[in-house]
């Protein structure tokens, strides 16, 4: 039996048919709600829920906590209707006439940029090309059937090649076996079957506001896929026939080493005009000999822009980085509708629930 669900405050029903959940039925029918990781554990796809009864699934706490529960939030990712619904959602324009499409990537090249981060680039048949917006993810299907997701680092007029950067998460079956240490080794010219593109994590170009990045540790990928994106474009060029917006990047990890790719946007801060970069870790080592930015990230930002009123915030990274940061920068004038985040999470960020 299906049952309905209608958005406000724009009105627009669709049907969840099934066993579907709320996000997998408007993702169906072509209807942008936001989402991140589709598992319940970033918190992207949080709405309020108005009229009717859901069953929510297993999710993390850290995603959607006992008091937002009692406040009426939701998470449309892993809610199925009872009855007909009525859910509060932002509806999302700019990427519903992509087709999410399902096809098989070789393996062209496996580098390591860090003892425990592998950059994969997939080759794509030659007949095929994959329409995707910068900042979007493609899910890995596994030999079992089981998914993970991972961001596309390369932005879309390059797309000859697509790079992922992926950290090892020990006891995790992808990663295991491509740093090694796994039964299955992962290794350059295997197949992998690909799907997407997936989720709502983009850049939003029809903005005047200027543009502040903020990557955690790998979650430097989609970041670097929107900075490259945003000087194709001429986004952040004043002669480029555009409005102009300025770009900061913050990039964010423990150590040096972690900042795994320091050449390419110490780069940028040279040849990109408009532009730039602060590096900063939170656990320098003796050896790093580092004289920069230390602390967490966003408090980085927050030392630099006291008033984030006329800014457009893309964060990526852990979950607890992207709750803190959105607390935090909406706490100094960010407009909440103005934060855009994409958390990396995986099986471990479930555990509690």
């Amino acid at each position: 039996m299906g049952y309905n669900v209608t958005i406000r405050p724009s009105g627009r029903t669709f049907a969840v048919e099934g066993d579907e959940t709320v996000l997998a039925a408007a993702l169906r029918q072509g209807i942008g709600l936001p989402y991140g990781c589709k598992n319940g554990a970033c918190g992207t796809c949080r709405s309020k829920l108005l009229e009717g009864e859901l069953e929510l699934g297993r999710h993390s706490r850290s995603a959607l906590s006992a008091e937002d529960e009692a406040k009426g939030l939701t998470l449309i990712c892993c809610a199925r209707p009872k009855n007909d619904v009525v859910i509060e959602s932002r509806e999302l324009t700019g990427f519903g006439d992509i087709p999410i499409r399902r096809m098989p990537a070789r393996i062209a090249r496996i580098d390591r940029a860090a003892p425990d981060v592998a950059i994969i680039a997939l080759q794509l048949p030659a007949t095929e090309r994959l329409q995707y917006l910068a900042g979007q993810y493609l899910e890995f299907i596994q030999r079992d059937g089981t998914r993970r997701h991972y961001s596309i680092a390369t932005p879309p007029h390059a797309d000859e090649q697509l790079q992922f950067h992926v950290r090892h998460m020990p006891g995790g079956i992808f990663t295991d076996n491509l740093f090694g240490s796994g039964p299955q080794p992962i290794k350059e010219r295997d197949i992998l079957r690909v799907e997407g593109p997936m989720g709502t994590f983009f850049l939003r170009e029809d903005n005047p506001r200027p543009i502040i990045l903020v990557a955690g540790g790998t979650g430097f990928a989609p970041i670097k896929a929107v900075a490259e994106h945003i000087f194709a474009e001429g986004i952040n060029r004043a002669d480029s026939g555009k409005l102009l917006r300025p770009v900061t990047l913050y990039w964010g990890a423990r150590a040096r080493q972690d900042l795994y790719l320091p050449e390419l946007p110490n780069r940028w801060a040279t040849e990109q005009p408009n532009f730039t970069y602060v590096p900063v870790l939170s656990e320098p080592r003796a050896e790093d000999a580092w004289t920069g930015r230390t602390g967490f990230v966003h408090r980085a930002v927050l030392e630099d822009f006291p008033d984030l009123g006329s800014y457009q915030i893309y964060a990526c990274g852990a979950p607890v980085m992207i709750e803190a940061a959105r607390r935090d920068f909406v706490a100094a004038g960010l407009p909440d509708d103005q934060f855009f985040a994409d958390a990396f999470t995986s099986q471990a960020d479930l555990a509690g629930a």
